[in-house]
């Protein structure tokens, strides 16, 4: 009969022994984390959206996707969304918004999550005349800060989401820095693209590093192999996402979000190859 002291014994060894068979698939490259729930920023559909909503979403579903993300409603109010997004099977933690409705229409943009089931309102994109210097951005960050407070009262998470311009040194001052180094970490998380970062000729992994905690969304965007270095089907491309997500372990993302800005052929087509890419990823 085995004693106690064997059994204890021999529970550590195995215990030992598993972690040395881990850290041998992580020396030999066998990965084992993977994405649960991928997830699709709508944006790339945006055309066939307007044309049929509900028959988009509906194939959105049909490849895989979980959970979606918007910039828009197609003329639908929160209503028809939550019932439409009801119909697909799908959920939506998450929605852009411009800089004016952040600033000046809010409180209507917060309930409208409520009914849609948001829990992320997205600061998607900043119009050229909304980031012509420095103090755009000074007078940003404290926009954000705000609308932060006003979020965390509605249980709302408020968020930015950027492209590369944000990279570019001003006055010897990088704008992306100044915004995570001026907003509050609680009240502003951020929504990095992977695309956008790599295309300003950053490093993803030294922001993950350098402010933990901060990056609760990705967007999972590829990069094409040509001098224009444009949009491409995720798994296609020169970014290395399976690096990426390995070095992502210290940003506390919660949700990824594929995304193509432009497609050569059907959207419906490129966002599939993209899901069954992401899907078969280990890291």
């Amino acid at each position: 009969m085995t004693t106690r002291r064997e059994f204890v014994t021999e529970a550590l060894g195995g215990i030992g022994l598993l972690g040395l068979v881990l850290k041998s698939e992580k020396v030999l490259g066998k990965s084992s984390r993977r994405i649960d729930s991928i997830g699709l920023q709508l944006y790339t559909l945006r055309n066939e959206l307007a044309k049929d909503f509900e028959s988009t979403l509906g194939k959105v579903a049909a490849i895989g996707y979980r959970k979606v993300e918007f910039a828009g409603y197609h003329n639908r109010t929160p209503f028809q969304v939550k019932q439409s997004l009801k119909n697909a099977g799908l959920a939506s933690p998450s929605t852009h918004l411009s800089l004016q409705t952040i600033a000046h229409d809010l409180g209507r943009a917060i309930e409208s999550a409520k009914v849609i089931g948001h829990r992320y309102l997205i600061l998607g994109y900043l119009q050229p005349d909304e980031r012509k210097s420095l103090d755009d951005y000074k007078v940003l960050a404290d926009v954000l800060n705000r609308a932060g407070e006003d979020c965390r009262a509605a249980k709302l998470q408020l968020a930015y989401h950027n492209h590369d311009f944000e990279f570019a040194s001003t006055n010897g001052q990088v704008p992306y820095d100044l915004l995570l180094r001026s907003t509050d970490r609680e009240l502003v998380k951020m929504e990095l693209d992977l695309y956008w970062i790599t295309k300003a000729m950053r490093r993803s992994e030294d922001y993950f590093v350098q402010y933990p905690g901060r990056f609760e969304l990705l967007h999972i965007k590829d990069m094409d192999d040509t001098p224009k270095r444009s949009f491409t089907e995720v798994g296609k491309g020169t970014i290395d996402f399976k690096l990426l997500l390995d070095q992502s372990q210290p940003a506390g993302v919660k949700h990824h979000f594929i995304e193509q800005d432009e497609t050569s052929g059907s959207p419906f087509e490129s966002i599939k190859t993209s899901y069954e890419y992401m899907r078969k990823l280990r890291f």
